[in-house]
Order: structure tokens, then C-alpha cells, then sequence
């Protein structure tokens, strides 16, 4: 574990095992998944609101995206005209380029916090106790294939929990295209996002890039500890229901000023 984030994990770690101690009269063998899934969405209700700013600035230059074409057309040979006249467009708009990119960055050493607190044997000069904790009698500090057979009750555990995340994952991206939907038809009829002519393969290039992109979670869960999976679902699925509040209160405020 980096020095860098070493005490934020310990401090992680504690709150989660504090959690677990608490839940376990209750939940029983559960208890260390469900201090998983409460600390992880704690974190990102606290950081919810950097998410939906996000959100607004991915819809804000999915909006512009008609008028930076023209003005890319429009200036093309004058680089320097070129980037006065966009920064005065994202000024008018109150946005900018970094408005959907800076959100997002500020989020990533929290997420990196709990994504090493889940693959660390060690915390804080000791061992991490939550990965000795079970979940369907498989040790969350487990991997998947670790010494188990194709037919053990270990894989069925983590193919399960592959195969939930993988739904999500496949929501994620249903409701990832209905947010860029909606941003186009907010921009009005020339809101489409144009396709470069002469360019059908750069086209279907980002389209199959966009459809596996966001199942490269799973990859990652397939060589990550059981706990670290259990994060990665609770996450990736605040994400899509943080996109999908998104989306349903775009619909509704265009549907308000109609």
C-alpha cells in the first residue's frame, strides 16, 4: 500500500470493521458484506453531488456539441481565433471542458481509499480482519480460481457476483445512452451529434469502444479480492441510479418548460 493513502485506508478500515461489529448480531455471517455495501454508499452520497455536476457538464457540451462543430468548420485555419471563440461560447453557457472531467478526478482518491482498503491483506501493521469475514462461506479476501475447483461452491459465489455486475454494468450503458438522448434533443432539431462524413468506421469504432468500456468492471472484479467485487457492485450500481435520477429529472424539466 502507498504511503500516499495509508492513513485514509486505516481510517476506512476501522469505520467498516466498526460497522461489521455492529451489524453482526443482527445479519450474522453477513455482517462484514453488508458494512461493505452501507460504507461504500455512505461515501458516495457524499460525494454525490461532485457526481451530478458531472453529469451536468457531460450534458452542457453533449448540448454544444452542434455549435463547437461550426465553429471548428468556421476557423479551422485560425487555431487562436478558434479557441477565443470557444472559451466565449462555454463562458456564455457557464460551462467548460473540465466542468465534466474535474468532478469526476476529485472523486478518484476516494475510490482509490476503498479499492485499496478491499485488496490489502495488511492495514495499519496488521492484518486486514475483514478479508478473513465470509459471504456464502467463501473468505471475502478470496479470489476467484484460488485453489478452488470450476465446480466449487467459491466459483459459483464469484461467477454470481460477475454475473450481477455485469447487469448492472449492461444498465449503466442503456442508461448512459438515454442521457446523451437527452442531451441531443435539449440542443433542438440541430442537436444531433454529427458524424463525420467519409468516417463510418471511426463511427462503429466509438460505438463498440462505448459498449465494452463499461464492462471492463468485471474484468477487474475477476482478479480483485471477493470484498473488493462487493464494492465494485455497490458502486457501479450507485452510478447507474445516480445517471438514471439524472436523466428522469432532464426529461422532466424539458417536459416542465413545454
Amino acid at each position: 500500500m502507498t504511503a500516499l493513502f495509508g492513513v485514509p485506508v486505516d481510517a476506512a478500515y476501522h469505520l467498516v470493521y466498526a460497522l461489521t461489529n455492529i451489524l453482526t448480531p443482527v445479519l450474522g455471517g453477513v455482517a462484514a458484506v453488508a458494512g461493505i455495501v452501507v460504507f461504500t454508499a455512505a461515501v458516495r452520497l457524499l460525494v454525490m453531488p461532485l457526481s451530478f455536476r458531472a453529469m451536468r457538464g457531460q450534458a452542457a457540451l453533449a448540448r454544444l456539441a452542434p455549435k463547437v462543430e461550426a465553429l471548428r468548420k468556421r476557423h479551422a485555419r485560425q487555431p487562436e481565433r478558434l479557441q477565443r471563440e470557444l472559451s466565449a461560447l462555454y463562458a456564455r453557457e457557464g460551462t467548460s471542458v473540465l466542468g465534466s472531467v474535474t468532478p469526476l478526478l476529485a472523486q478518484w482518491p476516494v475510490f482509490s481509499v476503498l479499492y485499496l482498503l478491499f485488496r490489502s491483506p495488511d492495514v495499519g501493521g496488521g492484518p486486514n480482519r475483514l478479508l478473513s469475514r465470509h459471504m456464502l462461506g467463501v473468505p471475502l479476501g478470496g479470489h476467484w480460481l484460488s485453489g478452488a475447483s470450476v465446480l466449487s461452491a467459491q466459483t459459483g459465489v464469484f461467477l454470481g457476483v460477475f454475473a450481477l455486475l455485469a447487469a448492472i454494468c449492461w444498465l449503466s450503458a442503456r442508461v448512459a445512452r438515454r442521457m446523451s438522448a437527452a442531451a441531443s434533443q435539449q440542443a433542438g432539431p440541430a442537436g444531433a451529434p454529427a458524424s463525420p462524413a467519409g468516417a463510418p468506421g471511426t463511427t462503429r469504432s466509438l460505438g463498440l469502444l462505448t459498449k465494452v468500456l463499461p464492462y471492463i468492471t468485471v474484468v477487474i472484479a475477476a482478479f480483485a479480492p471477493l470484498a473488493a467485487a462487493v464494492y465494485l457492485v455497490t458502486s457501479t450500481g450507485w452510478s447507474v441510479a445516480e445517471r438514471w435520477l439524472f436523466v428522469r429529472g432532464t426529461l422532466r424539466e424539458r417536459a416542465d418548460r413545454s
